[in-house]
């Protein structure tokens, strides 16, 4: 109407998607002091206005040694050495666990009540559930934990042994790392950046908002049957075969600071996906892992020893085919395109070579726990892919038989060390926080 003014129409601000809700805990909490854990805190710190940041050990020893030393981390990056302090030391008691059971009697827990408002995870896989049971008192459904472990299906333990209930369930964020970091022998405070790298990040929908993810897709076929293992895209009048929808879910304060702090910060070159490319780029990791961690520690040999090797290529393509083929068949990636061309087993293979030709001179992860006794993290690998195998009707017997031969070896070796050698000390300072070395496949 004449005379009438039109209100002005808002200008979208992208910055403002970082500023809807204000955070009001900017402290980091990083539990294990291993080497990604050193890595990422020394990082965060290094940033302009960094986070107050707090590091959780199990490790009396270390917590000592800490609060007799200048409180300095120290990260070596080729010839270049810096030293950053600033950081804030808490002892916690992870609890112990036997055969999935909790041990009754035993002194566990945090020291500390404080709420953790934000929180990334760097120990072991096999671990992290002991970990977490040592400080659930002090996280709360608004907190977010980052998990930064090798392998799948650490989320889908923690549910099931820390977090059952949904209604007081943290978030959850994802990270693979790609980085090189290792820990110097008798460095207590020190790591080695020793091969530059990438962290995939990524939020996961919770059960809360949104069951099922909104990025899994429905089940068009039964584990088991004898047809073949492939969707169906003939729809009936009782199915679903729509792909499904954006992963539209809410982020929450705590997530929201939590992955921009991660993603401002330039040494760790972080980057984030969403959950269906997350996901992938999480089979792809653990395909290649499945092949280079077992058969390194069977050879007890670096990474390199598996190249230009007839009879050890022929092992691989068959771990390979069984790998590839799970992959391929998993319900939650039926309705994204190329999957099969991604996952396919001749650029699995490829994969596995650049990988261990670019890490020709590096020990494993895998083997490093190996050599030290300590478990390592076959369950959340090649065990892995046996389980899915199993649901899905795929018997994936080349993998059963590397979980059973790396799990023998690491027997032996517990064995020859605990022989005859008496137990002195705190028996729970035998958990890993990180290894001495982390990364991709270093």
């Amino acid at each position: 109407m004449p005379g009438q003014q039109t209100p002005p129409v808002p200008n979208p601000n992208v910055a403002d998607f970082y500023r809807v809700q204000p955070v009001t805990d900017r402290r980091i909490h990083i539990l294990g002091v291993g080497s990604i854990g050193r890595f990422i805190a020394h990082s965060l710190r290094g940033i302009a206005n960094p986070p107050p940041i707090t590091l959780l050990t199990h490790s009396g020893e270390w917590f000592k040694k800490w609060e007799e030393s200048p409180k300095l981390l120290s990260l070596t990056t080729g010839d270049s050495i810096e030293k950053r302090g600033g950081f804030d030391v808490e002892e916690y008691r992870p609890v112990q666990r036997f055969h999935g059971k909790e041990v009754d009697g035993v002194e566990v827990g945090s020291k500390s009540t404080e709420p953790i408002s934000t929180l990334i995870i760097c120990t072991k896989a096999p671990v992290a559930v002991s970990a977490l049971l040592g400080v659930r008192h002090r996280l709360g459904p608004d907190s977010v934990i980052l998990f930064m472990q090798n392998g799948m299906g650490i989320v889908e333990e923690v549910n099931r042994d820390v977090f059952p209930d949904p209604a007081t369930r943290p978030h959850y964020m994802l990270g693979i790392n790609s980085h090189g970091v290792n820990i110097p022998s008798k460095a207590p405070f020190s790591a080695i950046h020793a091969g530059f790298g990438t962290i995939a990040l990524g939020i996961l929908p919770h059960e809360r908002e949104h069951a099922p993810a909104p990025y899994s897709a429905p089940t068009l076929f039964t584990p088991g049957s004898k047809e073949p293992v492939l969707p169906k895209r003939s729809a009936t009048p009782d199915e679903d075969t729509s792909a499904p929808g954006p992963a539209g879910f809410e982020w929450t304060q705590n997530s929201r600071y939590l992955l921009r702090t991660l993603l401002r910060t330039p040494v760790l070159c972080a980057t984030a996906f969403s959950p269906p490319d997350l996901l992938q780029l999480q089979l792809e990791k653990l395909a290649v892992n499945s092949i280079i961690n077992p058969l390194t520690v069977l050879l007890d040999a670096r990474n390199g020893s598996i190249l230009y090797n007839y009879y050890i290529t022929r092992t691989m393509r068959l771990l390979l085919a069984e790998t590839s083929l799970v992959i391929r068949s998993l319900p939650e990636l039926q309705h994204i395109p190329n999957v099969a061309h991604r996952f396919e087993p001749g650029r699995l293979e490829t994969m596995v070579v650049g990988v261990a030709n670019k890490t020709r001179d590096n020990i494993s992860s895998m083997l490093a726990d190996s050599r030290k006794g300590s478990r390592t993290e076959i369950d959340y690998i090649n065990a892995w892919v046996v389980k899915r195998g199993e649901e899905l009707g795929v018997r994936c017997v080349m993998n059963y038989m590397m979980v059973n031969l790396v799990k023998g070896k690491a027997g032996m070796i517990q064995y020859e060390m605990g022989q005859d050698i008496p137990m002195v000390g705190d028996s729970l300072d035998i958990l890993s926080e990180g290894g001495e070395s982390g990364g991709d496949y270093t």
